[in-house]
């Protein structure tokens, strides 16, 4: 196995319920996760704002 190249540094905090703070490289603010729309039915929660959720952000990342 190769040498490792790279490891994230990435710290989240927990602010409410499914709400999330994420620091992550290259962002000198947090980004915020959360649930919206079917995904906040899903899971049966009404959250106080819509906010992308960690799926909506790994989709992105693959290309949509």
């Amino acid at each position: 196995m190769a040498d490792v190249v790279y490891t994230a540094d990435i710290k989240i905090e927990r602010i409410k319920g499914p709400h999330r703070h994420a620091w992550i490289p290259a962002n000198d603010q947090p980004v915020e996760f959360g649930v919206h729309s079917a995904i906040a039915a899903h899971y049966g929660v009404e959250p106080e704002r819509q906010i992308s959720t960690t799926l909506d952000y790994m989709m992105a990342a693959a290309g949509g």
